[in-house]
């Protein structure tokens, strides 16, 4: 379903400047924008997948990642085709890279409303936007996420972190909380690999924190690619610039759609991903797509507050907020 675009403005020769994105796109009549799902038709632009739903389901929140965001709980999952970045080792390719320059339909027709129906119908706490970049799906987000606020439910994020400081503000009303990845502490590592910049998506996490919008990071730890000391190093020290207690998730990486020659990610590697976020004073660190228990420690005495294994909670012991042992809080939305 085509729909005008929010965040846009008309230039003189028909042209369509789009700043929903910090790719800023200046799209001549016809084109598309880098994400492959704006079009420019005569100086007006379009979403070209409104109500277009490539992926939905319901997932455990966990599953996000969120860690300290409604744990135990179902998410509705919903996504569109297309991405702003390229990366070569998306492992959600298969929909993140399609475009609609091929004027292909992609998905089912999946309105706001029913969303908010199907999420209500299967127990869901939140819609999550998801899989995809949500960004370049915005104007599908906003809608469904203003609905779902009025039948309180909450909204999440799983991002690139490569929007507008504009895009973030528009939807802070109706959104919760966003996990981001933070792929790289390398300039030329984003622009090669990913086509973006990493300015951009460390200002999107200072504002989201700003914004009081609960931040989670995960990064995906490739290796050869952003596996060293001072990359991890990097990383770590950002996120603790921001707040100690965003939770870290350090993530195994798998080959797939480019890199099917790099191996998988030595456990050793991720544990020492671990040890780099303890050492600069993070709060909070996961590892994912491991067979391990992601448990949730007391930041201040240690004691298991909530016990996992995989997805599945066993135990939640935080009472208000706060650890039962020693009485400190616990940051999160519980």
């Amino acid at each position: 379903m085509q729909k005008e675009a929010m965040l846009y403005e008309t230039l003189d020769n028909d042209r369509a400047h789009c700043f929903l994105c910090a790719h800023n796109c200046k799209i001549d009549d016809s084109k598309y924008g880098v994400c492959g799902v704006r079009r420019n038709e005569k100086g007006a632009l379009y979403t070209c997948v409104y109500a277009e739903a490539i992926a939905a389901h319901v997932d455990p929140i966990e599953k996000k990642p969120f860690y300290h965001f409604l744990p135990g709980t179902r998410a509705f999952s919903i996504a569109t085709i297309g991405c702003n970045f390229h990366c070569p080792f998306c492992q959600n390719w298969q929909i993140s890279q399609e475009s609609k320059r091929n004027g292909a339909f992609a998905g089912r027709e999946l309105k706001p409303e029913e969303i908010v129906r199907q999420a209500k119908k299967n127990k869901c706490k939140s819609i999550s936007y998801t899989y995809t970049e949500p960004t370049v799906f915005f104007e599908y987000a906003y809608d469904t996420s203003k609905l779902a606020k009025k039948e309180g439910l909450f909204n999440t994020f799983v991002t690139n972190g490569y929007m507008s400081a504009e895009a973030l503000e528009t939807i802070k009303p109706y959104l919760d909380a966003c996990n981001v990845d933070l792929k790289f502490f390398n300039e030329q590592m984003y622009k090669k690999i990913c086509g973006g910049s990493l300015g951009p998506v460390l200002e999107s996490i200072r504002l989201m924190k700003k914004l009081g919008i609960w931040v989670e990071v995960t990064t995906l730890i490739v290796p050869g690619l952003n596996d060293s000391d001072g990359e991890l190093k990097g990383i770590a020290g950002f996120i603790k610039s921001v707040d100690a207690a965003v939770p870290w998730h350090i993530s195994r990486f798998h080959p797939d759609y480019k890199f099917t020659d790099t191996e998988d990610t030595p456990l050793a590697a991720l544990k020492r991903a671990e040890s780099i976020g303890k050492a600069e004073g993070l709060k909070y660190i996961y590892l994912g797509n491991v067979a391990e228990e992601g448990n949730t420690l007391c930041g201040k005495c240690g004691k298991v507050l909530i016990s996992r294994a995989g997805y599945a909670i066993a135990e939640n012991s935080i009472k208000n907020g706060k650890c039962p042992a020693c009485a400190a809080a616990v940051e999160g939305v519980w």
